[in-house]
């Protein structure tokens, strides 16, 4: 490596001016880079410090929008529960052919257990299997301090238990119901909170116009407190439900789990309870419907009163497309009014002379162009009250006074569902349905000699299944108090206080025809606990 240096030094020598020219290129190339590095290194120092000087922004006070629902929601809100119901869906027992097809992982039932045989014949030869629970949900809105609840029928009914969710709690409260009406779907019920709840208060629907803004409150696909806005975009809408429902239609977000819950405006009242929607896909597309307030403050007032809706008539039937048809009115000699098909037996209308053909054209001299013009004055007459009608017959215009009567009984096959309805002899308190222990029934079910009372259903989710109840059971004392008769067990029952303890004895009749004795305890329900 040595050599190398000597040669390299010794042709510097010789060529000093090549050698000076070399390394002053090498100092100028330096130079420059230098510069160019050093220029870079500055630019990215004043970038880094371009934000001395400026003033840093503060957060502003929150100023509601002066477009903004909020305190229309802030207002209605608090009103609005949630309501989660357990209902009972009955399933099909196989037949007895069926059965012994069964897996070998199924129980089948004992062809020869006198029990089977008795529950058999007690329910009219259906072989129904045990009842499963199905929960459910849906909305309600508050519209009296102490507990009261407006919401849907559809909601709550065949519910075996019901809980409603006040706004922002936890805690869930057992509701009762107070009353329904299937022909409108609304329904009342009542839970015992231990305060005075928030209330929203109903505005009159009848000035809702179309276009008007609207916000519906509830709990979608189970979203406590969700909010939507839309317009009224039709008033009056029939054909989509019973006879007695008139919709306001609206295009604000109705889906499952709203139903019951209110349609507000701008003026933070209640005009409509939301209701039903009209969907390919079982969600929001636009189409809503919510019974007006009107409505829902009459059927509510007959609840609280009376348990049920209580409507006139007379008695007469029509069909509203053919009763209203211009052609068939004009032939008949009436410039308006609706034909009626038919009279009821023994109805105000018959004894009041109509008959099927006539053309009714007026009701206390108003005049009728529609079937709502002749049904709705009608029904909302008090029972008892007369009316006067105006009529045609043969191109000749009559008078006649009919009685008001109740809709139920001058139609008797209509269903009115009554709260509680039960048989002479059933018991329904806490889930439990009971019978006298005949000697009859005592043989069937192999509790001969035995007294108490009969268990011939229980009711999924209820208090009575919570403690072991079995269909078959029977109830021989509850809190050591001897119970022989249905009167007895009503009579001990109506005793047990809320949150107290009790204590039933129970006879359990088993496989090989043993008795035993069973104790079922717990802790009466209390209205308010969850």
């Amino acid at each position: 490596m040595g050599e190398p240096i000597v040669k390299l030094f010794s042709w510097a020598r010789r060529e000093k001016m090549v050698a000076g020219l070399f390394v002053a290129l090498t100092l100028v190339v330096g130079i420059l880079i230098g510069t160019v590095v050093s220029g870079r290194t500055s630019a990215m120092k004043s970038v880094a410090f371009a934000g001395k000087g400026a003033t840093p922004l503060t957060m502003p006070d929150a100023i509601p929008s002066s477009n903004s629902f909020a305190s229309i929601v802030n207002r209605v809100e608090p009103a609005v529960v949630n309501i989660s119901t357990t209902q009972v869906m009955e399933r099909r027992r196989p037949s007895a052919k069926r059965r012994s097809q069964q897996p070998n992982d199924q129980q089948p039932d004992n062809p020869n257990d006198p029990m089977q045989d008795f529950f058999d014949r007690f329910f009219d030869g259906r072989q129904d299997a045990p009842a499963t629970a199905e929960r459910s949900l849906g909305s309600g809105v508050i519209v009296d301090r102490k507990g009261f609840i407006l919401t849907n029928n559809h909601v709550v009914d065949q519910a075996t238990k019901i809980q409603v969710q006040l706004n922002g709690e936890t805690t869930k409260y057992n509701a009762k119901v107070v009353g329904v009406d299937e022909e409108t779907d609304l329904a009342v019920i009542k839970i015992e909170p231990p305060k005075e709840l928030p209330v929203a208060k109903l505005g009159n629907s009848d000035g809702v116009q179309v276009g008007d803004w609207v916000l519906a409150i509830g709990s979608p696909f189970g979203l406590n407190a969700t909010v939507t806005a839309g317009i009224v975009s039709a008033k009056d809408r029939g054909g989509v439900g019973r006879q007695f429902q008139k919709f306001l239609q609206t295009d604000a977000a109705i889906n499952p789990g709203n139903s019951g819950g209110p349609l507000v405006d701008l003026a933070g009242e209640v005009i409509g309870i939301n209701t039903a929607i009209i969907t390919g896909s079982r969600g929001y597309e636009g189409v809503g419907f919510a019974l007006p307030s009107s409505v829902a403050i009459n059927v509510y007032n007959q609840l609280i009163q009376q348990g049920r809706v209580t409507r006139g008539s007379i008695g007469v039937s029509f069909q509203e497309d053919l009763g209203t048809n211009a052609i068939t009115l004009k032939e008949l000699g009436a410039a308006n009014g609706v034909v009626i098909m038919g009279v009821e037996p023994g109805s105000p209308a018959e004894k009041a002379g109509l008959k099927g053909g006539d053309v009714i054209t007026n009701v206390n001299g108003r005049p009728i162009k529609t079937g709502n013009d002749l049904v709705n004055p009608i029904a909302q007459a008090p029972i008892g009250t007369k009316v006067k009608l105006g009529y045609v017959r043969d191109g000749q215009s009559k008078d006649t006074i009919a009685v008001v009567e109740d809709r139920t009984r001058v139609f008797p096959n209509s269903n009115v569902k009554l709260v509680d309805s039960q048989n002479e002899n059933g018991a329904a308190e806490y889930g439990l349905r009971v019978e006298n222990l005949t000697p009859d029934r005592a043989s069937r079910v192999g509790m001969e000699g035995q007294k108490g009372v009969l268990v011939v259903d229980v009711d999924p989710a209820s208090f009575g299944d919570d403690l072991g109840f079995a269909r078959g059971d029977v109830i021989a004392e509850v809190n050591r108090q001897p119970v022989n008769s249905v009167a007895d067990y009503k009579a001990v029952m109506s005793k047990l206080k809320p949150g107290a303890n009790v204590v039933f004895k129970v006879l359990r009749r088993q496989d090989n025809d043993r008795v035993l004795t069973v104790f079922l305890p717990g802790v009466v329900p209390v209205g308010n606990a969850q």
